[in-house]
């Protein structure tokens, strides 16, 4: 297995300069413990409090003791993300804006099943990254460029702020986490934050923590390949792959990263991540394909999908596109997604089409932008390239 760097709790952005111990994974915790001149065993006790019934004061820890309430309080603190603003759709989506260390920006939206149940499927799309470095054509999060990666304690803290958005008004030990599954989906490439993603979603598993079902975490790539191996062999959770195309010479337009990893590499990492590096018995890879209106939509695009698949154990979720201003597509009439989506259940794969949500909120797949900065210039610079083409049209 291959060795996990220690993510050290980070510095909270107060002006106390406490330890944040949001982040911490049980061992750094404990670790942080017997510095203070504890047993480790703490660790568990303050990690409850913390992710299952999201409380921050150490005064509220009834189970341990008046004088370690009083050394946590001098020295440590629970500090999340501060929210800038948040949003709730009508169809219950809600969406967060969180600023982070240094004023920048990101999202997460919880999605819950439509049957409206208030202990239903409740579904958090987690950032990762600050932006995006990837680009992809259709994806109005990568026009706003990279600024810089997540910690561990800004990545599982939009968890921590989804799950107290349904506790506030609950007494601590009356809590109950909310959010049932999480997708590592938002602003960013996970793989490309490898440590602090793989630190969050291991505090996502723990049964002291989230204590989700692996197969309730998922994690999306664009296809950072080396990274799927390694991913493989230190963690056990969902895998998703943004496909969106079903060849290379398109993927290049589409999803660039696919220059340098072609998709028969991608593949075979993908089939490696279900059989080889960690057999997953009875597992498959979940293939998300957007829909653009006469770009990758046809039927040949769906056979050429069918081959390309056919010997890795998968499951294919359409999605209708989620348009941005100046984006230089159009979302597939609900027809032909219908029929692309005939094509692949006809040759045995299960596949959905993935439901609108949010839109009220810009809440959708590929919308993740809302009011973050633009630091990079990429998004004007693209829109000023679009204008100048209309213009010589």
């Amino acid at each position: 297995m291959t060795k996990i760097p220690v993510i050290h709790a980070t510095e909270s952005t107060d002006s106390s300069n406490k330890v944040n111990l949001l982040g911490m994974s049980k061992a750094d915790l404990g670790e942080f413990f017997v510095s203070l001149g504890e047993k480790p065993f703490r660790a568990t006790q303050v990690m409850k409090w913390i992710y299952q019934f999201g409380v921050t004061d150490f005064f509220e820890m009834t189970n341990i003791s008046k004088k370690l309430q009083q050394k946590l309080d001098e020295v440590a603190c629970v500090l999340p993300p501060k929210v800038k603003f948040k949003q709730f759709s009508e169809d219950g989506t809600r969406k967060w804006v969180f600023e982070v260390s240094g004023g920048s920006l990101v999202e997460a939206v919880l999605i819950p099943a439509e049957d409206g149940k208030q202990f239903g499927r409740k579904t958090l799309c987690i950032s990762s990254q600050v932006g995006c470095a990837l680009d992809c054509s259709f994806c109005s999060t990568g026009k706003q460029g990279f600024e810089r990666d997540l910690d561990a304690s800004e990545i599982i803290g939009q968890l921590w702020v989804a799950n107290q958005s349904y506790m506030e008004d609950v007494a601590p030990t009356e809590r109950e986490n909310r959010v049932t599954n999480v997708v590592m989906m938002g602003m960013g490439e996970p793989l490309l934050n490898y440590n602090p993603v793989v630190a969050s979603m291991s505090l996502m598993l723990d049964d002291h923590a989230f204590g989700l079902s692996k197969r309730r975490v998922t994690l999306s790539t664009s296809g950072v390949v080396p990274k799927m191996y390694d991913l493989a062999k230190d963690i056990d959770v969902a895998l998703a792959i943004s496909l969106h195309a079903p060849n290379d010479e398109l993927r290049d337009e589409l999803v660039p990263i696919n220059k340098k990893y072609p998709l028969a590499d991608l593949i075979a990492a993908a089939k490696a991540y279900v059989y080889e590096e960690n057999p997953r018995h009875k597992k498959h890879v979940t293939i998300e394909y957007v829909m653009l209106a006469g770009v990758n939509d046809s039927d040949e695009h769906a056979r050429q999908l069918v081959t390309l698949l056919k010997d890795l154990p998968s499951k294919v979720n359409l999605i209708p596109f989620n348009p941005f201003p100046h984006a230089p597509y159009d979302r597939s009439s609900n027809n032909r997604i219908h029929a692309f989506s005939n094509i692949l259940n006809n040759a045995g794969f299960v596949c959905t089409i993935r439901q609108t949500r949010g839109d009220d909120i810009d809440a959708a797949c590929g919308q993740l932008v809302g009011q973050v900065a633009d630091r990079t210039r990429r998004a004007k610079k693209w829109q000023e390239s679009i204008q100048k083409r209309q213009d010589h049209a």
